[in-house]
């Protein structure tokens, strides 16, 4: 939707769909990164990938939510 598209009344509706998103974002990188790192640990019986996921998650999920609501 372009901008001249856009009716005043949905910026409400829009800012509440953002609150929602964004920490669902972030947290739903951790646990699927990290999920994926702590399969990656027990399978290799290693320490490593677990936070490494987490952090990866962590990136990638700012990473979107800069793309979606950052401009």
């Amino acid at each position: 939707m372009s901008e001249q598209e856009r009716r005043p009344e949905d910026d409400g509706q829009d800012f509440a769909n953002a609150a929602w998103s964004i920490p669902s974002y972030l947290l739903a990188g951790m646990a699927v990164y990290g999920g994926g790192g702590w399969l990656l640990d027990r399978w290799l019986d290693t320490s490593a990938f677990f936070p490494i996921g987490i952090v990866l998650g962590v990136v990638l999920s700012v990473y979107l939510v800069y793309r979606k609501y950052g401009r």
